[in-house]
């Protein structure tokens, strides 16, 4: 049934590579992916496919097959601000921006599974391609891609994600939360200040900068339930410079993370009212900001079934159990219109280091290109029974 698939991999994996190694190359960061749109642009429509782009200018959506329910397979485009130290010979030509993130095989990935589609001798369902611009900055391009009308006439929508703890031949995908939602906590502290030696005559800022790093993660810790996955870290904390000296002005900023929708409803005046509280007595004036970033991405059960028959059509060990990530995916706001899942992309080469993404030292095994392939051209056909 999916020999086409197969034998357009083996016919294209040169170009995957090519493609793939292209786009890392030349970089783009969030919002800027002209070329790397352009790049896709072409080669689809060579395909003689109608890309239509984004308002923005970067991403663009693409549909594939007949008209009616539609399956949507997504990728994201932008790189990282962040300078490359792979020394590979197709490393980053952009001083300090690079895709130590994956993107540039998740836009290849997707770009051959459209471009297999395309030649399928009859696909059962339609397929919206969604190439999206801003997946690293929040809350995220995936907003702008539905408000430019990507989801309309969609059912269902997939992804995958590089994962470099994964083997590439692997797949890992789960029921129900996969990664977890991502809010950032900004709390400013101002006091007059004073001496060291006549604490009780102000108010102690550093003091109450210790009260809120120690008792804002833990109160959270009693009022949530523990099975949600909700952790608060704080990530930088500034004030004063005299041992001698109470400081008038601090500064604290972390992220709350939660893998359960409902939980993430309630942090926001959850942390409010515990910080009001933690601070209250020491009489230091603050001001806090919170700003919500992406929910959980949700896998649902019909479409992690899609998933895993994709993934089996490949071959019988290609599938992989995975954890759920305390990071943050902005492919979940798509799950607030439409049901889907996101699995994982094994990237490993099964040899030597497991090089972390977001690292400057991040890339990948390109057997992983022709695997994705695959298994999104696998999904509209494991998807033309549950329509």
């Amino acid at each position: 049934m999916t020999e086409w698939i197969d034998r357009w991999v083996a016919d294209h994996t040169a170009d995957l590579s090519s493609w793939r190694r292209h786009i890392h190359a030349h970089p783009e960061l969030a919002r800027h992916e002209y070329a790397t749109t352009e790049f896709v642009a072409t080669r689809l429509i060579a395909a003689g496919l109608a890309p239509e782009i984004l308002p923005g200018g970067t991403g663009l959506t693409c549909d594939i097959g007949p008209d009616g329910p539609r399956v949507a397979l997504r990728a994201d485009m932008d790189a990282l601000p962040l300078q490359e130290a792979t020394g590979a010979p197709y490393a980053s030509t952009v001083t300090g921006v690079s895709h130590a993130c994956g993107h540039d095989a998740h836009t290849t990935i997707l770009l051959g599974a459209g471009l297999a589609l395309a030649q399928a001798p009859d696909l059962p369902v339609g397929v919206r391609l969604i190439f999206q611009p801003a997946e690293e900055v929040m809350p995220g391009g995936a907003l702008d891609a539905v408000a430019a009308g990507a989801l309309k006439g969609v059912s269902r929508i997939f992804a995958l994600h590089c994962d470099p703890r994964l083997e590439a031949g692997r797949v890992g995908v789960r029921l129900g939360a996969i990664t977890s939602a991502a809010d950032t906590v900004e709390l400013i502290l101002d006091s007059p200040g004073g001496h060291t030696s006549r604490p009780h005559l102000t108010t102690d800022l550093v003091y109450a900068l210790g009260t809120v790093i120690t008792g804002l993660p833990g109160m959270l810790s009693r009022r949530i339930d523990p099975r949600t996955s909700t952790v608060m870290v704080w990530g930088a904390v500034t004030a004063g410079q005299a041992p001698n000296a109470i400081p008038q002005s601090g500064r604290l900023i972390g992220t709350v993370r939660t893998g359960d929708h409902d939980t993430w409803a309630l942090l926001e005046p959850m942390v409010h009212e515990i910080v009001d509280g933690l601070l209250a007595p020491t009489g230091v004036r603050y001001q806090l900001n919170y700003r919500r970033g992406v929910p959980p991405v949700v896998n649902d059960e019909d479409s992690t079934r899609i998933f895993e028959s994709a993934i089996a059509a490949i071959g019988p060990d290609a599938k992989s159990d995975t954890p759920q990530s305390g990071g943050g995916e902005d492919f979940s706001w798509y799950l607030e219109e439409v049901p889907g899942a996101m699995a994982r992309l094994g990237v490993w080469s099964g040899v030597g280091p497991q090089l972390d993404i977001h690292q400057p030292t991040f890339d990948l095994d390109e057997r992983a290109l022709g695997v994705g392939v695959r298994v999104l051209a696998n999904l509209p056909l494991a998807a033309a029974g549950v329509l």
